[in-house]
């Protein structure tokens, strides 16, 4: 289970719906059975009606690339003998062809060729280097010892799994300018194809050769921001997370704004061959759809996101697919998206083939904390009253595990439903009441206090209590104010990210890192007039620069003196295309980018001309994100500031929990296993071990026992891997691949290089 054998009759997990018939040569015996297999291969076999261990004719039929042709076995010595020699040729690849390994997404493997033993052998197999700067979050795949990738400025790539010779690459001409964490295959026959995303395209490219496939959609390529019911030319989508593919269907989510104006979030499943629209849900409902009352009657028209930005999982048996939503924008202040606003925040079960609901759960009512789920869930079996239940488990950024049962919704450990502070904001009513799970315990600190505070220097400390005593600081939940800065803890970066757990089948043991690190926030009063260039920045731009332009480094970069850094062509160019994290703004005119520069250069705030379109009107702005970080720029809370935690899901129980990541000055001062934030998750193998880079400063990349949290092998990479790494296995050989391109630590330069280990020969 978690990697595909080409061989589908030795392979415990089947990665498709797609069934082939198997017809007996025999006309006396024969009959027709049907197999499930892995899209695109195939066995067939001759099985006699009476159940007898008797071949009495077999016929095998292989996918290109094996060198077998169809024949008719008469001998039986001869039979078993093929029979053996696939087997062991079959059993020398394995792929990781989907994101997160399977479509289960549980980032497990069953190679061991790589175990405790010898996991300190590691070496370096080969690395790609895809000449670029800017940073990596992809976790690629491999299919038929190919790996495929992607660069920085979403190039797309293919390499030889083995060596890491490049096979293709190929370039859009679109830059891509947003976080593209990995890509889908689909086969069928001959037919192979590579389906990603650029930006705010989705292209179906020949697997061969890397070339766009002409009939899908508009010459290879499909426009996301089209079929949405709104204005194109106003619309931000960018497809961070790979398709899932069903059957003949890929189904896709989105990235968008966290401001207004905003895109809907609409899941929507487009035919894989042709690009054709199939089937769409709407995340904010229209009339006459499910939780449509839990919206203002025209929010349809006008709010946005409740997105699926992190990427969804499948049971392909069932056919039913698990999506993990967003926040509705704005994300911080809801007096115009009154209600709980399902589907925001949920997770949804949905019907794979049509699109129907089948159940969801909504995490946050009526979010006012970018509380998104962060990571698609993993399906799982797990042991719970003394029956086998097939489940989903779901991580969040507050730091806790919902596990329902996949069949129905219910939650498979109880949820504690608590009151919590209404907003004290004219226009706003918060959600009254929220759910969180008794069991498991969190994986993040919940509640900020004055012990909880650093204690690296004297100094430090001090500061943190001086700054603390300024906060609201009153655990989950607590809305946003004007008076006073709100401690998120923990922040708005998790708990859990978009790395995504990994979940051991072997020990029932979920594997989430997670960053323990507070935040504070506040909203101000919108005072400057909508149409200026200070008006436009309040509306567009503090929520990630903050009001005096400082930003929140690295993720947000400030401000202060960018004329100096960049001329003002440059910056309208950042601000049309994006850049990072930042989305671009087409919604903005020229005049209005005219404006908003001349405030960023100057601090003129030029008002604009009645006739200019004016930006939807919001009473509030958010200040900021704002890392709560002493003055030498570490975290003001104390150690740990990330974790790597097993959790065995079929009671609840932590087996581990241990610091992870460091800062190498602190270590040259002796402060060891600080943690530090991670970006990216783990994998495990039946090898027993846990694979994890993610840490954002050391630039390690390390192997765990399992079982305990040994930490049993670390190398360095050229750059932080905040990504999911993979393990494959060609011609025997098992690898273990992570890319690598920093770009979280401005400190560090960044890059984007692809790494592969593996055992001595």
């Amino acid at each position: 289970m978690g990697q595909r054998n080409i061989c589908t009759s030795l392979s415990r997990q089947q990665y498709s719906t797609k069934y082939k018939k198997h017809v007996n040569e025999n006309e006396d015996e024969g009959k027709t059975r049907p197999f499930a297999g892995a899209q695109g291969w195939a066995w067939a076999g001759r099985v006699p009606q009476e159940s007898v261990p008797r071949l009495m004719s077999f016929r095998l039929t292989v996918g290109r690339g094996l060198g077998y042709k169809p024949r008719i076995v008469r001998n039986r010595p001869l039979l078993l003998l093929a029979l053996i020699s696939l087997q062991l040729a079959c059993s020398r690849n394995r792929d990781w062809p989907v994101y997160g390994g399977a479509p289960e997404g549980g980032h497990y493997s069953e190679l061991k060729q790589i175990n405790r033993d010898n996991v300190k052998q590691l070496q370096v197999a080969w690395r790609f280097d895809t000449q670029e700067t800017g940073g990596l979050q992809t976790s690629p795949i491999v299919v038929h010892g190919v790996l495929y990738g992607i660069s920085p400025s979403q190039k797309i790539f293919a390499v030889d799994a083995a060596t890491g010779q490049l096979k293709w690459k190929f370039d859009s001409g679109v830059q891509g300018t947003q976080p593209d964490r990995g890509l889908a295959y689909w086969e069928s026959g001959d037919d192979r194809r590579i389906l990603v995303g650029v930006m705010n395209f989705l292209y179906a490219l020949n697997a061969n050769t890397g070339q766009p496939i002409p009939s899908f959609g508009n010459q290879g390529r499909i426009d996301l921001r089209e079929g949405l019911g709104r204005d194109v030319g106003t619309l931000f989508i960018a497809l961070t997370s790979p398709p899932v593919i069903y059957k003949d269907l890929l189904i896709v989510g989105g990235r968008e704004n966290e401001t207004l104006p905003a895109a809907p979030g609409d899941i929507r499943a487009f035919e894989v061959r042709t690009g054709k629209l199939r089937w769409t849900f709407h995340t904010i409902p229209h009339p006459g759809e499910y939780g449509y009352e839990t919206w203002p009657k025209d929010a349809w028209k006008n709010s946005g996101a409740a997105n699926n930005w992190t990427g969804m999982t499948l049971d392909s048996k069932s056919g039913v697919l698990f999506i993990p939503t967003g926040s509705a924008a704005f994300d911080f202040y809801g007096g115009d998206r009154l209600g709980d606003d399902v589907f925001a925040n949920c997770l949804i079960a949905l019907k794979a083939e049509t699109g129907e609901r089948v159940w969801h759960f909504q995490a946050v009512h009526h979010d006012l904390w970018d509380r998104d789920f962060p990571s698609p869930p993993v399906l799982i079996t797990v042991n719970h009253d003394g029956k086998k239940i097939e489940a989903v488990a779901q991580t969040s950024k507050q730091g806790f595990v919902f596990l329902f049962d996949r069949s129905n919704g219910k939650p498979l450990f109880p949820l504690e439903t608590r009151k919590y502070p209404a907003s004290e904001l004219p226009g706003e009513s918060a959600a009254p009441e929220q759910a969180l799970p008794t069991r498991p315990e969190p994986y993040a600190r919940q509640l900020l206090t004055e012990d909880l505070l650093t204690d690296r220097t004297p100094e430090a400390h001090q500061w943190a209590l001086e700054k603390f005593r300024t906060f609201r600081s009153e655990g989950q939940f607590v809305p946003l104010g004007t008076k006073q800065p709100t401690v998120i803890f923990p922040g708005f970066d998790g708990g859990a990210e978009w790395g995504g757990p990994a979940f051991d089948p072997q020990t029932g043991l979920l594997y989430v890192n997670s960053n323990d690190v507070a935040w504070d926030a506040q909203l101000a009063l919108n005072t400057a007039p909508r149409l200026s260039g200070r008006g436009i920045y309040q509306a567009q731009c503090t929520i990630c620069h903050r009001d005096d332009m400082a930003g929140s480094p690295p993720l947000f970069p400030s401000l202060k003196n960018v004329g100096k850094r960049l001329a003002p062509d440059a910056i309208a160019g950042v601000i049309q295309k994006g850049r990072g994290r930042m989305p671009n703004f087409p919604n903005l005119s020229g005049d209005e980018i005219g404006a908003l520069i001349d405030y960023l250069t100057h601090g003129k705030s030029k008002k604009l001309s009645s006739n200019e379109p004016a930006p939807p009107s919001m009473p509030y702005r958010f200040s900021g994100y704002t890392r709560f970080l002493d003055p030498d720029g570490y975290p003001a809370v104390a150690p740990p500031w990330g974790t790597l935690n097993a959790i065995n899901l079929n009671t609840g129980d932590y087996a581990w929990k241990i610091p992870f990541g460091e800062y190498p000055e602190l270590v040259a001062q002796g402060k060891k296993n600080t943690g530090t934030e991670n970006y990216g998750g783990p994998v495990v193998t039946a090898g027993g071990l846990v694979f994890i880079g993610a840490t954002n400063y050391d630039k390690k990349f390390r192997a765990f026992d399992k079982l305990t949290g040994q930490l049993l092998w670390e190398t360095t990479l050229p750059f932080a891997g905040n990504a999911t790494p993979i393990t494959y296995e060609v011609n025997g050989r098992q690898y273990v691949a992570i890319a690598a391109g920093g770009g979280k630590d401005l400190r560090s330069k960044s890059g984007g290089v692809y790494v592969a280990f593996a055992l001595p020969k």
